[in-house]
C-alpha cells in the first residue's frame, strides 16, 4: 500500500454457499495477524453471519444504529483474532433494504474510522439483490468468489454482467475456492474470462488466487474458528495467508476513493 488511506474490499458471490464469508473472516485475521488495521464489516444485512462464524456475540449490531440511535462505537465489536467487526442483523425484514436515511446514517457515522485503519473488507451478501450491488459499487476491489460447481460459474458471470452493464464496472478479481488443485481453479477462471471476454465487452478479470478444498476448514467452522487459526499450516490456512500478503501488493488509489467517508457518499449518490 502506497498511501495512508484505507483499502476498501468486498467479497462477494452470485450465489451461496461457496465460502465468501469464511474466506473474508480468515484474510481479515490473516492482515491482522501481520500487524494490519482491519474492519469486517458484514453487509449480508438481513442474514448477517460473521459473528455465528467467529463464536460471538455482539450486544449491538447494524440494526441498532439504524433502528435505535446506537453509536458506531457501540457497534463496533473486537475479536480475539487481532480485527474489529461491524455485525448486522439476522432475519430482520427491516434490515433487506436500505433507505436514503439509513445511507446518511452511514456516511455520518463511518467519519470516525477515517483515520487509523488499512483495511475494510466488506462481506456482502449474495446474488444481484439492491444491497449487494450497493456495497459492490463502493468498494475499491471487488473479489468474486466461486468454486467449481457449474451453478457457481453461472451466477458469478450474471454479478458481472449486471455490475458492468448497469453500474459501469470494469474490473473484478476473481477468488476460486474449494478447488481441488490449482490446475482446476485455473480452468473455471478461464471459463469465466472466455464468457466475459465473449459477451461483455471491457470487463477486465484478474485470478486473484485459489484456496483449496481442505478437509478441516469444516472442523474449524464448526468451532467457530478462523481456519487461519485451527490450523495455520493446513492447505486452507496456507492459501488464505498467502492471498493476505498478496492483497497487501495492490496499491490504494491515491484519491478520495481511498476515503471512508467518501465510501459512503459514493453509496449513497451512486444508488
Amino acid at each position: 500500500m502506497k498511501t495512508g488511506l484505507p483499502l476498501v474490499i468486498s467479497f462477494t458471490s452470485g450465489k451461496g454457499g461457496v465460502g465468501k464469508t469464511s474466506l473474508a473472516a480468515n484474510l481479515a485475521c490473516c492482515l491482522a495477524r501481520e500487524g494490519k488495521r482491519v474492519i469486517l464489516l458484514d453487509a449480508d444485512l438481513g442474514l448477517a453471519n460473521v459473528d455465528i462464524l467467529l463464536g460471538l456475540t455482539p450486544r449491538r449490531n447494524l440494526f441498532h444504529l439504524f433502528h435505535e440511535g446506537a453509536q458506531l462505537s457501540e457497534v463496533i465489536l473486537d475479536t480475539p483474532y487481532g480485527f474489529r467487526i461491524l455485525p448486522a442483523s439476522s432475519g430482520v425484514s427491516e434490515m433487506l433494504s436500505l433507505s436514503t436515511g439509513q445511507k446518511l446514517t452511514l456516511l455520518e457515522a463511518m467519519d470516525e474510522l477515517e483515520t487509523g485503519l488499512d483495511y475494510l473488507l466488506v462481506d456482502t451478501g449474495a446474488g444481484i439483490n439492491d444491497n449487494v450491488l450497493y456495497f459492490n459499487l463502493a468498494a475499491q476491489e471487488r473479489i468474486v468468489v466461486l468454486t467449481p460447481e457449474p451453478t457457481s460459474l453461472t451466477d458469478a458471470y450474471a454479478l458481472i454482467k449486471v455490475m458492468q452493464q448497469n453500474h459501469g464496472v470494469h474490473e473484478f478479481r476473481i477468488l476460486v475456492n474449494l478447488a481441488p488443485d490449482r490446475k482446476a481453479a485455473l480452468e473455471i477462471f478461464s471459463r469465466l474470462y472466455k464468457a466475459c471476454d465473449h459477451f461483455l465487452s471491457g470487463v477486465a478479470l484478474d485470478f486473484a488466487g485459489m484456496i483449496p478444498r481442505d478437509a478441516r476448514v469444516r472442523n474449524a467452522v464448526i468451532a467457530q474458528k478462523p481456519f487461519c487459526v485451527q490450523d495455520a499450516d493446513g492447505p486452507a490456512g496456507r492459501a488464505v495467508a498467502e492471498l493476505a500478503k498478496t492483497i497487501q501488493t495492490w496499491d490504494v488509489p491515491d484519491t478520495l476513493d481511498g476515503n471512508i467517508k467518501f465510501f459512503w457518499k459514493r453509496l449513497l449518490f451512486r444508488t
